[in-house]
């Protein structure tokens, strides 16, 4: 951690007290990590804490899920078999532990990191992005004087570590409706390690029971979703990932060069059109090659308590 630049450190949700050379900090495991050229040559000289903010972390109603930007990763996790979240009809709760689990962190990063940071982080493997995409999520942005906004996650991300803040602007939460929720899911996601950043990341959901919704992270540089009107047949899938991902889309890093990206994308597209095409309870949640096996998720006791291989 080099910030020794910094001169204050503000406690503050107030998007009014931002000026040039601020950033805001909730679990900083990424601000830390960057140090004060986080973003740019401009070294950064004051921190805006929101660790003082006070927001509840998941909030559950009839309408969906609310979550704060600063809910951790811990407590995101525990949000499936919470008293809460128990007996609704809900499907798309399966998806928080994979998500959760893609971090591929020790226990002292899920007690720190936030949905939010990972969301404003914008890297194209951040796996909340992906959750939150792939169940439609919204989020709302405040802005000075009193000013809000909303936009859906899946054009938050705008580009690897870009997005669609202005300077000075805070997330305040993520909204996941009760209607994507209440769809049948499907998960996968692949690494070129056992144990490495994820390289592609599809999420899958039958809206109405019929409507096929695919969207693809990690693979890209920013969220892509495709809508069908019913369950596509696998040369109309094919087709839409072509037209909807053009070749400079895929992302090119150590994690995994474009073109296996882009047969990976392929491959584990058409294998979340199978599964949710047949009959449902025939197959479960899966990650296709990777380090859990299906819905062998470990249990609620001792995960923040035990580190995970980081």
């Amino acid at each position: 951690m080099d910030m020794n630049t910094i001169e204050a450190v503000v406690p503050t949700t107030d998007p009014a007290e931002w000026r040039d050379g601020d950033a805001w900090l909730a679990g900083g495991t990424v601000l830390f990590s960057y140090g004060s050229l986080a973003f740019g040559p401009r070294p950064l000289r004051r921190l805006l804490d929101l660790g003082t903010a006070g927001w509840t972390a998941v909030t559950v109603s009839g309408d969906g899920i609310d979550l704060a930007a600063t809910c951790t990763v811990a407590e995101l996790y525990r949000l499936p078999e919470s008293a809460e979240a128990a007996g609704r009809p809900w499907p798309g709760l399966d998806l928080v532990r994979p998500c959760c689990d893609s971090f591929v962190a020790s226990f002292k990063v899920w007690n720190t990191s936030t949905v939010g940071g990972n969301l404003c982080t914008s890297l194209p493997a951040g796996p909340m992005i992906s959750l939150c995409a792939g169940l439609d999520g919204v989020a709302t942005i405040l802005g000075p004087g009193g000013a809000s906004r909303t936009v859906p996650v899946a054009d938050f991300v705008t580009g690897d570590m870009k997005n669609c803040l202005a300077p000075g602007e805070l997330l305040r939460s993520i909204h996941l409706p009760a209607s994507a929720l209440a769809s049948r899911v499907a998960f996968r996601r692949l690494s070129l390690s056992n144990l490495g950043r994820s390289g592609v990341l599809l999420i899958g959901r039958l809206d109405g029971g019929t409507s096929l919704v695919l969207t693809v992270t990690a693979a890209t540089k920013r969220p892509v979703q495709l809508r069908f009107d019913g369950l596509p047949e696998q040369h109309q899938l094919a087709a839409a990932l072509d037209d909807g991902i053009p070749q400079e889309l895929y992302h090119d890093d150590i994690h995994g060069l474009p073109a296996w990206r882009r047969d990976m994308t392929y491959r584990l597209a058409e294998e979340i059109r199978a599964e949710l095409g047949a009959p449902e309870g025939a197959t479960g949640l899966q990650a296709s090659g990777d380090f859990w096996p299906p819905r062998a998720l470990p249990p609620l006791a001792g995960r923040d308590a035990l580190s995970k291989g980081a």
